[in-house]
């Protein structure tokens, strides 16, 4: 299929265009995605080829590339449709190869697109082209006369026939691909989106109340508030329209479609046919256009904001293989304890009630205290939810007698976790609650392979997720979460299945099959080992190798970041400097006095050989740091405890476009807002504030009925 285009069009070169890339970085990327490989396996493996594209640019090749490619495959069904009806002929064929933007190939396919049964439609079936072509022609002087030839037992009138003939001038209006260029042109200028409340669900309609009477040059508003705008008309609570000013719209198209100098009487029924098929037709197709382009873009910004977020969040700082007390917090049904041992596994479940109405304290201190005796625990991770800092509290003058750090962690989606397939697969025999502790214990030990096993939209870091392009929205957040996995890095030896399977080249099969191998022959001792794994083929291997690690694997490079591929190079630069691989990775002298130039070769250039020096100088290293303990500031415990001028101490837990999010320890988040965040101009929040930073932010405001608190990060 893409081959019958490449005489006509160069897609390589459109892309190219559409990117601001080097042609030949787009052709080697495209090869390379064509020929099996991954984003992150490009972006890290192939820098020769790519000339050091990043995974975004990468990502966007990719997208590009997929999208001319189902560009190609309208422009076919288009050209079959327009065969099958007998109308194809070599100016359009042309037309249409030579296109490649999908609203004109859409322009020009309107035409012959099938349709219901349409005015115009009707008035050629009474015979009244003729005329419509007499008027549009505008050279008739009488054309009042003309119109009289065209009566009949359907056509009454004059004004009946000059009516049939201006729904067909509408009509080709509508379907004019330079009227429907006029008519964007003036939308992407000048559009408005307006809203209004729907007079009978006002009383319902209260957080939609800045809507109410709003608009906005549809250009400039902001991702966050059209979304918003557009979730109101959806639940039906605001009416919603996109709109230009209409008398500018018939002047525009008069310009283009009244000959001046034609014949009065034609002229004036040309402007008749103008507004009736712009105000009719042609507005409400190129409004929904628009609609659906502004849209498009609002969700592109908010999927973009939620993968940052979603990044920063698998990427959080883990402790490490500790052993773990988890406690996912509640009053009334009690605090729901488990301890993990190093490597994660559930040794131990209880609940105890600290809180109202039971009131043990004494009692459960008391077993708490025994469980970190018993089972020598290192660390404990209480869930910020419901009563989590009252747990907290509880527990922080305790801990420190035993010599045991507390940390809150982030508890969104544990209970989406505790009710799916994947809990259950791996807890058959405890319930939900229990499920839920555990999570919240290992996401202290390592976030990232914790998190993968909950969908993205349920971590609680998005903006307006649920009203998005869903497609879309998946995609990229799948395509984050294979980013972080790679880029950190993962254990062959104690990964769990759901992080293997976003490993690069691997997936579900594969990944259930590595798992299953490694209970049946024990640990990997050597990365080639995997070659035995069923279904795991050489471009798997291939794939995936670069990116798993094995800690005291019999060669050291396995536990490095260099792609097995290159291990003969790395053997090479060690023989020629006199050590073994061993001393090479220690000695920071011999690595920095290895030549790059000396190891250049067809395949090999320099930023593949600086990525490697780079590697031997941090094996095992895991780029995320380690998790940090925090304190919320002490007696704020609810909304009402806060005041204007308090200094709170908080966790970002959610960016946006607007500002960020701001944990402090009670059930409502503060909100920073972007004018808030420095004392200098800030274009974007994330430039300032990344999630799960640590912040001393000032109250502000406090709106107890709205529950909202407003914070400064202002001097």
């Amino acid at each position: 299929m893409f081959k019958s285009y490449m005489a006509a069009q160069n897609i390589y070169k459109l892309i190219t265009r559409k990117l601001n890339l080097p042609e030949v970085s787009v052709k080697n990327t495209i090869d390379l995605l064509e020929g099996g490989a991954t984003i992150p396996f490009i972006s890290r493996y192939r820098k020769e080829a790519t000339g050091s594209l990043d995974e975004v640019a990468i990502g966007n090749i990719d997208t590009a590339w997929r999208a001319f490619n189902e560009l190609i495959k309208r422009k076919e069904f288009v050209v079959e449709t327009i065969k099958e009806q007998g109308k194809m002929n070599p100016a359009l064929l042309k037309k249409i190869n030579n296109c490649w933007d999908s609203l004109l190939l859409e322009d020009i396919y309107l035409p012959y697109k099938r349709k219901r049964k349409t005015r115009a439609m009707m008035a050629k079936e009474k015979g009244l082209e003729p005329l419509a072509n007499d008027i549009w022609q505008q050279r008739n002087k009488d054309i009042f006369k003309s119109a009289k030839k065209f009566l009949s037992k359907e056509v009454k009138t004059i004004e009946d026939a000059f009516q049939g003939a201006r729904d067909i001038i509408a009509e080709r209006i509508n379907e004019d691909d330079k009227a429907r260029q006029t008519a964007r042109s003036l939308y992407q200028q000048t559009a408005i989106f307006y809203s209004k409340v729907s007079p009978k669900k006002k009383a319902e309609a209260e957080k939609y109340t800045d809507y109410f009477k709003y608009e906005e040059t549809a250009k400039k508003i902001p991702a966050h508030r059209l979304l918003a705008v557009l979730r109101g008309e959806k639940e039906g609570f605001l009416k919603v329209k996109l709109t230009v000013d209409k008398d500018e719209a018939h002047h525009r198209l008069y310009r283009l479609f009244v000959n001046h100098d034609g014949a009065h009487s034609c002229r004036e029924q040309m402007k008749l046919a103008i507004a009736d098929g712009y105000d009719r037709l042609l507005s409400n197709s190129i409004e929904t256009e628009y609609r659906q382009i502004y849209k498009a873009k609002a969700d592109e910004e908010a999927i973009s904001v939620f993968v940052d977020n979603l990044k920063q969040l698998l990427l959080a700082p883990p402790l490490g293989s500790k052993r773990i007390l988890g406690i996912d917090p509640g009053f009334r049904s009690g605090c729901k304890v488990v301890c993990l041992d190093s490597n994660g596994s559930l040794v131990h479940n209880a609940v105890i009630y600290p809180h109202p109405p039971q009131m043990q304290v004494e009692r459960a201190k008391q077993e708490i205290e025994s469980l970190v005796k018993k089972y020598k625990i290192e660390s404990i991770a209480i869930g910020n939810g419901t009563a989590g800092k009252e747990t907290y509290a509880l527990l922080k003058a305790s801990a420190k007698a035993w010599s045991v750090d507390m940390f809150i962690v982030n508890e969104s989606g544990a209970s989406i976790y505790s009710a799916s397939e994947i809990a259950r697969q791996e807890f058959p025999d405890h319930d939900l609650t229990v499920r839920g502790a555990v999570s919240i214990g290992r996401r202290l030990m390592d976030p990232l392979s914790e998190l993968v096993k909950i969908d993205p939209k349920s971590i609680g870091v998005g903006q307006y997720q649920h009203d998005v392009n869903q497609v879309k929205l998946k995609e990229n957040l799948t395509r984050c979460v294979e980013s972080c996995v790679n880029a950190v890095g993962i254990d062959l030896n104690t990964a769990s299945e759901h992080v293997l399977t976003f490993v690069s080249g691997l997936g579900p099969t594969i990944a259930k099959n590595i798992v299953n191998y490694r209970d049946d022959n024990g640990s990997f001792k050597k990365i080639t080992t995997l070659k035995k794994v069923p279904r795991l083929g050489a471009k798997a291997y291939e794939q995936s190798a670069g990116f798993l690690r094995i800690r005291d694997a019999q060669n050291p490079l396995d536990n490095t970041g260099v792609h097995p591929e290159r291990y003969n190079l790395v053997n090479k630069m060690a023989k020629d400097l006199g050590v073994d691989l061993e001393a090479l990775i220690i000695d920071s002298q011999k690595r920095n006095s290895i030549k790059a130039v000396d190891y250049i070769n067809d395949e090999v250039g320099i930023p593949t050989i600086k990525d490697i020096i780079a590697e031997l100088a941090k094996p095992g290293l895991d780029i995320r740091g380690k998790a940090q303990t925090f304190e919320f500031t002490a007696g704020i415990n609810t909304i009402s405890d806060v005041r204007v001028g308090m200094k709170l101490n908080g966790v970002i837990n959610n960016v946006t476009k607007f500002g960020a999010f701001v944990d402090i320890g009670i059930k409502e988040s503060g909100l920073i807002h972007i004018s808030q965040m420095a004392d200098r101009f800030i274009a974007n929040p994330s430039d300032v504030v990344k999630l799960n930073q640590k912040v001393n932010a000032t109250v502000i405001e406090v709106d107890e009925s709205r529950k909202r608190i407003s914070l400064s990060l202002k001097s």
